[in-house]
């Protein structure tokens, strides 16, 4: 019976799940796991802004499209970033960190979680949202973590074929990204390939604070021969890095070099069709649980065989 039975799970999981999430995930319904008395809730994490402004437009936003979307579900909110945190709390607006809000969730009763970030990478940020779960994990009989916006190849293919749409071949579009100082910075590099590989020869990415920066964004733009730019913020949120690093800093070296420089200070957060994309990622642990490297090791053990 074992021996039909892993073959006939590891390919439904596959099949099930190739599509969004590669082969980390399998069919688990978390409303069908729940029992009378048990409590759901969705916690929604962003590194935050302390720009009333764009937060309007990103935050504020995509928290009212998941009420909507969910509304019989209880909708709370957490920052990442603890200077923002910090400053919001002196001018009295209190925001709590993930784990704080998660501790808040098992104080009222709540027993199933579900969370979505909306971060750009499998980065440091998601690192920490996911040790953060872990701390807390045993409080809860559920709580699930949703991907960040760029997670298999195919969300990478979305959010390429969503933001190269009605371009002008002869400008240089530079998608900024506020980067990461360890390997994880690794995936701006795999999107500015992927948009290579797609036949978008004048898209670029670069990043504040990692790979690619500058000077490789730069040498880039001089072998395209192009000489209009645009710089757009690769980011959530166009706050702080948008209107700084990129408003003034990028644009006024790529001046200096002979570009002419236009900006965008419209973060990700206010595409609709980016919106989407992370409520598709919510959506989806809805139905289906993420499997822990472990877990599939034991079954490994067990088939002899890896998830097809």
């Amino acid at each position: 019976m074992k021996k039909v039975f892993f073959p006939l799970l590891l390919s439904i999981i596959a099949v099930t799940t190739f599509a969004h999430g590669g082969k980390n995930f399998e069919p688990s319904d978390i409303f069908a796991t729940m029992q009378p008395g048990d409590k759901l809730a969705i916690l929604m994490v962003h590194f935050g802004t302390t720009h009333d402004d764009t937060r309007k437009l990103t935050i504020d936003i995509i928290n009212e499209k998941v009420k909507k979307e969910f509304p019989n579900i209880e909708l709370r909110e957490a920052y990442t970033s603890r200077i923002i945190i910090k400053r919001l709390n002196d001018r009295g607006v209190l925001k709590k960190n993930p784990l704080d809000a998660l501790k808040q969730l098992h104080n009222d009763g709540y027993t199933h979680i579900l969370v979505q970030a909306t971060t750009i990478i499998n980065g440091v940020e998601m690192e920490s949202l996911n040790k953060d779960v872990e701390e807390v994990n045993s409080l809860f009989k559920d709580i699930r973590i949703g991907d960040p916006l760029l997670y298999s190849p195919l969300d990478y293919k979305n959010v390429i074929d969503i933001l190269t749409e009605n371009n002008d071949k002869k400008i240089a579009y530079v998608w900024v990204g506020h980067g990461t100082y360890d390997a994880t910075t690794a995936q701006y590099a795999m999107l500015d390939y992927m948009l290579k590989s797609e036949g978008h020869s004048n898209f670029f990415v670069g990043t504040i604070e990692g790979y690619p920066e500058f000077d490789d964004t730069l040498k880039q733009l001089k072998t395209s021969g192009l000489k209009k730019v645009k710089l757009i913020p690769f980011m959530f949120v166009a706050g702080e890095h948008a209107k700084n690093d990129i408003a003034e800093d990028w644009k006024n070296d790529l001046e200096k070099e002979g570009f002419e420089v236009k900006i965008s200070l419209e973060g990700l957060g206010e595409n609709i069709q980016i919106q989407n994309l992370y409520i598709s990622h919510l959506r989806f642990i809805t139905t289906h649980r993420k499997l822990g490297i472990m877990e599939k090791k034991a079954m490994y053990q067990i088939t002899g065989e890896k998830i097809k």
